[in-house]
Parts: structure tokens; sequence; C-alpha cells
């Protein structure tokens, strides 16, 4: 069983894969921001079901936008095998009536947040030469559409961070993969966060409108069982990859509505494949038996 923190565990897939992963008898460190304030019922949740079901489970604060908060998590946990960077939040609207301020704080939330946790764990998973880290992008990672852009920016940038980790951190047995989800029924559509300047939001009458058709065709499909957008699909692909032994985790995996974007990665894949060959970095591609010197890893 295995030492597994997960981000952005007051809701959705972090919430609902927490409760799973404990079930399944790995240990968990739940993390959330204000576990004392916004998010005070759903800590008492999971701490509840910990208690009850007798599972391992804990409950830890966490701003992953702070050096100081994520380092502090990190001393609380001895060791950690799995990573689950889940924690994250989108923007919405067209781009000129964010603030740059906004934008910096998308890219901080869904990039270096990742960033932040990610260099927390490094260290131990680098002595031991071994570790999962797993990061939640999104379908909109992989494509774009009007009224998201700020928040595609922060997909597509975590996907490339991704991609060059684990050619970085495979020699040091280290896996790193991204899942993608198209849209679940969680509460992502009613956490975006809007752009700053209506004025100019108001010139932009075409995206709104897109953006508000799109939230309305997305919330029917919630409706509809025989569309796949239950939170558990993406929490099983979770179960699955850190269930899977070294060399066979995929980089990418689609969970749910994949808008076509599957088709994408499919193509994309023997050309990453091939660029990775003509670097003569075929072996980096997700941990294998060889590794780096040990005297590297410290």
């Amino acid at each position: 069983m295995k030492n597994i923190l997960i981000t952005g565990c007051s809701s959705g897939f972090g919430f609902s894969s927490a409760k799973y992963l404990a079930e399944k008898g790995h240990h968990i460190y739940a993390t959330m921001r204000n576990i004392n304030g916004k998010n005070a019922n759903s800590a008492a949740k999971l701490k509840d079901f910990a208690k009850t079901g007798n599972v391992k489970l804990e409950v830890l604060e966490i701003d992953v936008t702070s050096d100081e908060s994520v380092n502090a998590v990190k001393d609380q946990i001895p060791v950690i095998d799995v990573l689950i960077n889940n924690a994250g939040l989108g923007f919405g609207g067209a781009i000129e009536a964010f603030s740059s301020a906004q934008c910096l704080a998308q890219l901080d939330l869904n990039i270096v947040g990742t960033l932040r946790t990610t260099k927390a764990v490094l260290p131990g998973m680098r002595s031991r030469s071994s570790g999962l880290i797993i990061q939640v992008s999104s379908v909109a990672g992989r494509g774009a559409f009007p009224g998201f852009g700020v928040y595609h920016a922060s997909k597509w940038g975590l996907e490339g961070l991704s991609e060059a980790m684990r050619y970085e951190l495979a020699p040091f047995g280290i896996d790193v993969v991204i899942v993608e989800p198209g849209p679940f029924s969680t509460n992502f559509f009613g956490n975006i966060v809007p752009a700053s300047s209506a004025e100019v939001a108001s010139a932009y009458n075409h995206v709104g409108e897109f953006v508000d058709g799109f939230g309305k065709q997305v919330k029917n499909m919630f409706d509809d069982p025989n569309i796949p957008t239950d939170p558990m699909i993406v929490v099983k692909i979770f179960e699955d990859l850190i269930n899977s032994p070294n060399g066979s985790r995929p980089l990418r995996t689609i969970a749910g509505l994949d808008f076509g974007f599957q088709a994408l990665n499919d193509a994309v894949e023997p050309i990453r494949k091939a660029n990775l060959k003509a670097m003569g970095l075929e072996d980096f591609d997700g941990p294998q038996r060889r590794k780096i010197d040990t005297q590297y890893a410290s």
C-alpha cells in the first residue's frame, strides 16, 4: 500500500479519490485550503469517514500557492510514494477582460502550484529511487474554446511542464503521468472565476453566449446516465495508474468526454516517441530498469 498526498480534496476528484483510495488500504493525506473556514464541512466529512471506516486518511491544510504552506505539510509526512496534483480552478471569460493579476493568479494556481508540491516530494522520491506523480490536466490542455483562454493557458502550460518532468525524472525511477478529464459532474462550472472588467466583457457578447450555452449543454449531460460524467471514472484511472508497474503507464490518459481530443493524442503519440528516439531519449519515457548513479539522486 502507498502513502498518497492528494491536493484539492474539498470537493470533486480530490474528495472522492481520498475516500476511495483510503478504502483500498492506502494511507491518504487529503489536503485543501481553509479546513477551519470555507472548507470546514468537507474536512469534517473526510475526518468522520476516516473514523467510522477505520481507514488511514488524514486531513491537512495546504495552500498550493504558498511555498511556506506546502513545505509545512511536507515536514509532517515522512514518506510520500504518490502525489496527485489535483488542486486547481478555472477562470472564464474573454481574454481581454482579465487583468494581468488575474492571469498570474490562474497560472500560479494551476502550474506553479503543482511545481511547489512536486518540488516538496522529489528529494524523498529521488533518495528512494521510486515515486509516482499524477498531474490532473484537462482536455482543455489539448484544445481551446472561446471564453476559456486564460484557463487553457494554465493547462497547456501544465502539459508541457509535466511532459518535461517525465523525461527528467525517469532515470531516478520516478514516473510522471497526465490525466485529462473532460467535463464531469463536479462543481467546476460553479467555481469559475469571471474576468475583472465587466465593461470589456460586454464587448464580447458572442463569447458570453458561447460560454453560457456550453455550460448549459454540459449540465444537461450530467443528468444523462449514458454519458460518462461520473467523477469515479477519474478516480478509477488514478487507481489504475497507481497499481500499474513502472514502464507501463502512458504519458496521457483522457477521461470521460474527449471532444475528439483522443484522436489528437493518438496522432501525436507516434511523433512524440519518434522525436525521443531521434534525440536518444527513448529510455527517458517513464522509469525503466536502468537508473542513474545514486550519487545524483541525493
